[in-house]
This record gives structure tokens, C-alpha cells and sequence, in this order.
């Protein structure tokens, strides 16, 4: 009977730490979801999506928020290129990969960005922190606040360098919103995520980004790894006046991330070359309405049942503008019965000039109704009420 139990005890116990070291084993496998997503930056057009949604561990794609608010500190001067930061015991005390500060040293604000683009540096993103915020635990709130603002829904962060916490989650499609903004409001600081190498105390750091060597174009932006999340990798490509944004959470290896981020880029060009080619051919041959749509004076007078319209996208490059409004043309071609297709200038505060892209003298229902199918197809879509004025469209926004 003794041995009976004897038995029955040891095999609870064999069981026992089976499942403690299974518990520990399997979060560096079964947390790492794959997901990816390819966006073109100045249309908005998503190119490619897998889990894009799926909320996984971001890894030391964290940095890119850490990096985005300070370049925030340094556009409103709360901070300087040549600002000394001061390294405390807890930012000396952060595991790899770091760039081995010690208490009390100083850095400054350029060595510490281009410390975080290069060698991902977990020291140095702990002592930004705490410099901005006073603790990595309010830095990291006002991550999650500017992730809200800036479109990130699913994104949460709880500290400035990105190893694993239960709490520290987003996705694809986020860290492709947050690459946009980076690229948008800080096109001169986003230059420095090009940076290949970085010397620091007589020693060099090589980008981990290897795209920035190996994919023409490559000129951004940000590599990250934990065991619960899989290689993860963030790349923005420009190839003439195009850019696409790509993302891959839960590569097996950087090698075979960085293959697959290139074969999603690829395909993305191929898709945009093959889209370009097509819409060279005489538009008018498919729907004989778009003949004449770059013509002002061929514009039919907007009826009270005719006064609305769609745009779907405001670009850089006017010929963007009408390259996407002749695509969307081609999605509803309902709306060629009566709409009209054009691109409008708009003249910013800043001084840029876009090219929005609308079709005009449709009804309500058409626009609601277009706007409806182009969305479910990763189309940019708003609804506008036209009306006319000596001779030029001016739209208010519904």
C-alpha cells in the first residue's frame, strides 16, 4: 500500500514539474503569432495583410514610440541634440541588448537616438524615459496616450524598450500607423533610422536593420526580438516617388524575417507596376465618361440630387492622385453614370501642396454606397457635399 502511494506521489510530482518546465518552455513558442502587412505610405492602400489585428508582443519595435516622443521633446525644444542625459542606477541595470552605461555617465540626446536606432539599446531607451517622464512607468502611459492619438487602437505599452510584459502588446497594422507617423511628422529625424553604424565609446554598432544594406531603397526603420514574440521587423522602402511600409511579427530567425519582408515588398511593387500598366491603357475604351476627366470645362452643372461626391485620398504627387482616382473608378464603375472623376490642389498652412482625388456629381446614396465597398476593399473613402462656385468645387466634409 506504501508503495502503492509512494508511487502515486512520485508520478504527481514527475507531473508536477512537467508542467512547471512546460509552463515555462512554451511562451517563447506558443505567444509568437505570425502577422504581416504591407501598406503604400501616400495612398493609404493596404498591399498585403495577414493577422494584421492580432495583438502580439511588439518587442523592440517599442522604441519607435520611444523614439517618436522624443522627437516631440525635440520639436518643442524641451530637448536639444546636444542635451546631456544623466544615467541612474535602473537604467544601468537593463539586460541586453544595451550599450553598457554606467551610473552617473551622461549621453547625449543624438547619441541616445542613434544608440536606440542601431543598437536597440534597452539602458538607453530606460534612461530617455525617465528624463521625459520622471519613471519608465509614466513614460510608459504616455506611449499608450500618444498611440491613441495617433490611430494605434490596440496597441498598450508598459515600459520605453520593449521586453516582454503581459501588458506590452499591439500589431502589424499599428506599428505600420506608427512608421507613418514617424515618416510624416519627422521627416528630418527619420533620416537617422538609415544610420548603418554607430561608434560610442570606441566601440561600433552595426544597424540591425540588415534590409538597409541588402534591399534597395530600404531607408528604415526598426528590428525587434523576445522569445514570447518571434523576429520581428518594421521596413520602409521608397522606389521613386513610392514608398511602402511593411511589417512581419514572428519571424523563426532575422534570416528568414528579412527573406519574407522581402518577398511581401516585392510583391508590393510588382502589384502597384501591374496596377500602373494597366491604367495606361485608354481609359476611354473601358467607360467612355473618363475620356475627357482631366477637362474642367467638361463638368455636368451639379444638380440639387447630384451634389455630392467621394475622395478617396490626398497625395504629394499629382499624377498619385489621378493614378488612384482612375483605380477607384474602376472598382464602382456605377458612379461613371453620372460622376465625373478630378483632382483638386489644396494649398496646407505649412505651405505643401497635396492633389485630392474625388469623384463628383453623384448623389448621396452613390457616395454612401461607394465609400461602403471601398472601404471593405482597404480603400480610403470620405463622403463630401460639392457645391459650385464661379466655376471651382468646393467640398465640405460630412
Amino acid at each position: 500500500m506504501r508503495e502503492r502511494l509512494a508511487g502515486r506521489t512520485f508520478a504527481v510530482a514527475i507531473g508536477a514539474v512537467f508542467m512547471a518546465v512546460l509552463f515555462v518552455a512554451v511562451p517563447g513558442s506558443a505567444n509568437a503569432k505570425y502577422a504581416s502587412f504591407v501598406i503604400e505610405a501616400d495612398t493609404g492602400r493596404v498591399l498585403h495583410s495577414v493577422n494584421a489585428d492580432t495583438r502580439n508582443y511588439p518587442a523592440s519595435l517599442a522604441k519607435m514610440m520611444t523614439l517618436y516622443l522624443v522627437f516631440e521633446a525635440l520639436k518643442r525644444g524641451d530637448l536639444h541634440m546636444e542635451t546631456e542625459l544623466k544615467v541612474s542606477a535602473r537604467a544601468e541595470r537593463q539586460p541586453a541588448s544595451r550599450l553598457g552605461l554606467r551610473r552617473d555617465q551622461h549621453i547625449t540626446v543624438r547619441d541616445a537616438i542613434l544608440a536606440l536606432i542601431t543598437k536597440s539599446a534597452n539602458d538607453v531607451a530606460t534612461l530617455v524615459a525617465e528624463h521625459l517622464a520622471g519613471s519608465e512607468h509614466d513614460f510608459a502611459r504616455k506611449m499608450t496616450a500618444k498611440a491613441r492619438k495617433i490611430g494605434m487602437a490596440r496597441t498598450t505599452f508598459r515600459n520605453a524598450f520593449g521586453l516582454g510584459n503581459r501588458g506590452q502588446l499591439s500589431t502589424a497594422r499599428d506599428m505600420a500607423t506608427l512608421a507613418l507617423a514617424l515618416i510624416r511628422d519627422f521627416p528630418e529625424q527619420y533620416s537617422l533610422f538609415s544610420t548603418t553604424r554607430y561608434t560610442h565609446g570606441g566601440r561600433t554598432y552595426t544597424n540591425h536593420n540588415k534590409l538597409l544594406t541588402a534591399y534597395g531603397g530600404t531607408d528604415g526603420i526598426k528590428t525587434g526580438y523576445i522569445r514570447a514574440s518571434g523576429f520581428n521587423l518594421v521596413a520602409s522602402v521608397k522606389r521613386g516617388e513610392t514608398r511602402l511600409v511593411g511589417v512581419v511579427f514572428g519571424g523563426k530567425s532575422a534570416k528568414q524575417r528579412n527573406r519574407h519582408m522581402v518577398r511581401l515588398l516585392k510583391k508590393g511593387f510588382q502589384t502597384l507596376e501591374q496596377d500602373a500598366q494597366e491604367q495606361a491603357k485608354p481609359l476611354a475604351e473601358a467607360n467612355p465618361s473618363l475620356e475627357d476627366m482631366r477637362d474642367p470645362t467638361n463638368r455636368p452643372p451639379t444638380g440639387a440630387n447630384q451634389g455630392w461626391g467621394i475622395q478617396v485620398g490626398a497625395f504629394t504627387q499629382q499624377s498619385n492622385a489621378w493614378r488612384v482616382v482612375a483605380e477607384v473608378a474602376s472598382v464602382v464603375p456605377e458612379l461613371l453614370e453620372t460622376g465625373h472623376t478630378t483632382v483638386l490642389p489644396l494649398i496646407q498652412k505649412s505651405g505643401r501642396q497635396l492633389f485630392r482625388s474625388r469623384i463628383h456629381g453623384i448623389t448621396r446614396q452613390q457616395a454612401y454606397r461607394a465609400c461602403m465597398t471601398l472601404e471593405r476593399r482597404q480603400w480610403q473613402c470620405m463622403k463630401v457635399r460639392i457645391s459650385e462656385s464661379s466655376g471651382r468645387l468646393a467640398a465640405l466634409r460630412q
